[in-house]
């Protein structure tokens, strides 16, 4: 029986390029996890082993890994920072009991940063903050402070100060201990010596010790008493406030290094053991009803209770299927059966390994804390649960954004037309933000994903992974449609052919409802006139028309229906009548209560250099964008808009050219808005034209 008190299971995120893969590389050599240490712009980075990360330096699958430091095991989850990405952290927080946060010590608190920073929080996952690169010119440790507090309205709670900056950056002082760490140009990380503070820095340290004191004693009403009559608290007491405080998410320990310089990495392993929580000090997950509602039991961290378990990651590697397992309560062994309760089928646990990156060690069984993966599992999907057959039970699932950019593809020959589909099954287990459906009248394939770097990996993976040539069309924009009038009208639905006919008639308003309340259904007769048997037809039937639009054939958002009257036959009225009636009364009304078209709206979040300011707030102007902010900062402006996504494309391109290769941009779905009229002409047009054609 391990004991759960040794346990951390933490995830390393940060904006892409923080340095967060090369900080684990760091980890698992200071964890003689690895001998050697492979470096991320080489391609050789363990975590990194999908062949489109090695080319293009980017984390794009979170890994996983296990290791020891101190006594205590750590499973860590590398993920990537890029934003199109973030699904992979969403999952991973949602499985993680604490969080390492890296911030690059020149670029600051950047904007991938920011949501993934969100999604912890929302989490409530408890983190240490990691400022990296302090090697890098234009490295300050205090701005990025500074901009944690402003930018993330976090609480950081220094713990070590940075000895030099940029290339006279040579270590760090540990304010807990008032010791200075200083490492030699070797390169090696375990070369360095603990020296006193040097003598310049002895003011400094006391300030900034000073402070850490009093916000930790803030946690212990008595020592902070004893501390005001000026006793000095002890180091235990200190690092138990401060366990306390980051657990409460009151504040998050913040230290400062160099993962590429091996300097300072020793510390926030430390730090992991001894302020991150272990599995049984973390709210346990809350239990849910097959509608999704709490039932107010929870999944508590014990091995001897019944087995529950969160499946939340798939990936597909050359042994099968493997399905990485978050244990939450009781045991799970090779061989057993497990109920997969999100679709009541059971399942046989065959083989259990613990994963370091790609290769593997095989065990007999796993328990609550453990973060597994299990080999070969046929129905299970991310987000669902596993559990003990005699005792079910659901946890909290896992809610997904929809894509906002489709594109279509078509196989090149006979061969990867069979391969297709079975290769795009394994990718939508892998990947729940990625979707597929097929064009019925065109046959065309569709592919929907976050952003163009998202689409543009997975038709990358299915050329190389999965050795499919295809033909790619160009990105799609996820188009919606609406009523902008209400309009009150009537259908009847009559059919007579002899025997027994068809009946029914519906009275109806149909309205433009809330934004982003989709569909609303209402049905306000009385006297029965339409029986309430009948109602749910005619909802359904509405219902099922909304998903094509009238003026592009995109689904219909936001219209609400009131059904006040009707009709109906004894003999001849049936269910399937009023059905057949709404369908027709919605393609009869939506074109009369002015219809219009939405366009997807993104939050773009623009870093740029300053001289190119103007350059880029007028291209962002001509992409019909809407500029909300700028904010200047040391090395740059970051200029927030509201962009419509068809103007988007491409982007990346011109935003290097207008800055020289310095700017960087990040977007994600913000909103649906109406199209300009030049705009939904054109849209219309084209469908109507796809509409011919096939």
């Amino acid at each position: 029986m391990t004991d759960l008190s040794l346990y951390r299971n933490i995830g390393i995120f940060a904006h892409v390029d923080a340095g967060k893969t090369t900080t684990t590389e760091r980890i698992l050599k200071l964890t003689g996890k690895i001998h050697k240490i492979g470096e991320v712009h080489d391609g050789a980075a363990t975590t990194d082993f999908m062949e489109q990360e090695q080319e293009r330096g980017i984390t794009i699958q979170s890994a996983a890994t296990t290791c020891e430091w101190n006594g205590h095991r750590l499973n860590i989850i590398d993920t990537p920072g890029h934003v199109d990405f973030t699904i992979e952290v969403y999952r991973s927080l949602k499985v993680l009991d604490g969080g390492v946060g890296v911030f690059c010590g020149s670029g600051g608190v950047e904007p991938q940063s920011e949501t993934n920073w969100r999604y912890a929080n929302e989490s409530e996952v408890a983190r240490i903050i990691y400022v990296n690169k302090l090697d890098r010119l234009g490295a300050d440790f205090f701005r990025v402070v500074k901009q944690v507090e402003d930018v993330l309205g976090a609480n950081p709670l220094v713990m070590t100060l940075p000895i030099g900056r940029e290339d006279d950056f040579v270590g760090v002082v540990d304010l807990l201990t008032r010791k200075a760490w200083i490492w030699d140009d070797s390169g090696d990380p375990l070369k360095y010596e603990i020296k006193d503070v040097p003598e310049d820095m002895v003011d400094q340290v006391e300030e900034w010790r000073e402070k850490m004191v009093e916000t930790a004693l803030e946690q212990d009403d008595e020592a902070m008493e004893k501390y005001l009559d000026g006793e000095e608290p002890d180091i235990d007491t200190l690092k138990k406030c401060i366990r306390k405080g980051t657990i409460a998410l009151d504040f998050f320990p913040t230290y400062c290094g160099s993962s590429f310089k091996n300097k300072g990495v020793q510390l926030v392993l430390d730090a992991v053991v001894d302020y991150l929580p272990d599995p049984t000090e973390v709210k346990p997950q809350p239990e849910v009803d097959l509608e999704g509602n709490e039932t107010g039991k929870f999944a508590i961290v014990d091995p001897d209770r019944p087995l529950r378990a969160l499946a939340f990651k798939i990936m597909d590697d050359r042994f099968g299927a493997l399905t990485f397992i978050r244990i939450y309560s009781g045991r799970m062994e090779k061989g057993m059966t497990v109920l997969n309760s999100s679709i009541g089928k059971t399942e046989r646990i065959g083989r259990l390994v613990e994963m370091h990156a790609d290769s593997r060690e095989e065990l007999e069984s796993a328990q609550a804390g453990d973060i597994v993966a299990v080999i070969g599992m046929k129905n299970v999907q991310t987000g669902h649960t596993l559990c003990d057959p005699k005792d079910p039970a659901i946890l909290e699932p896992m809610v997904f954004p929809d894509p906002v950019i489709s594109i279509a593809v078509a196989p090149k020959d006979k061969a990867s037309a069979e391969k297709l589909g079975i290769a795009i099954g394994k990718m939508i287990q892998e990947d729940p933000s990625f979707r597929v459906e097929t064009d019925e009248d065109s046959g065309e394939t569709i592919l929907k994903g976050m952003g163009e770097l998202h689409l543009d990996i997975k038709i990358d993976i299915l050329k190389r992974t999965h050795g499919i040539e295809v033909d790619v069309g160009k990105p799609q924009v996820a188009y919606r449609e609406t009523i902008t009038q209400r309009v009150e009208d009537s259908y009847t639905h009559k059919k007579q052919s002899g025997g027994s006919g068809q009946y029914a008639k519906i009275d109806y308003i149909l309205e433009p409802a809330e934004p982003g309340t989709g569909f609303e259904f209402e049905s306000t007769v009385t006297g029965g006139n339409v029986p309430r048997e009948y109602w749910p037809a005619v909802e359904k039937g509405f219902a099922s028309s909304m998903e094509k639009g009238v003026l592009a054939g995109y689904p219909c958002l936001d219209v609400k229906v009131n059904l006040f009257d009707g009709a109906f036959h004894a003999v001849d009225s049936s269910a399937i009548a009023f059905e057949i009636a709404a369908k027709a009364a919605y393609r009869q009304s939506i074109p009369k209560a002015g219809p219009q078209l939405l366009e997807p709206i993104m939050k773009v979040d623009v870093y740029t250099p300053e001289d190119n300011v103007g350059d880029v707030i007028g291209d962002l102007n001509r992409r019909r964008g809407m500029i909300k902010a700028q904010e200047p900062g040391v090395t740059g402006v970051r200029v927030k808009a509201d962009v419509p996504l068809s103007e988007m494309f491409g982007y990346i391109g011109d935003l290097r050219t207008m800055t020289s290769g310095r700017g960087q941009f990040s977007m994600e779905f913000s909103h649906y808005a109406p199209c300009p009229k030049n705009v939904a002409d054109e849209v219309i047009k084209e469908a109507q034209e796809r509409n011919k054609n096939s």
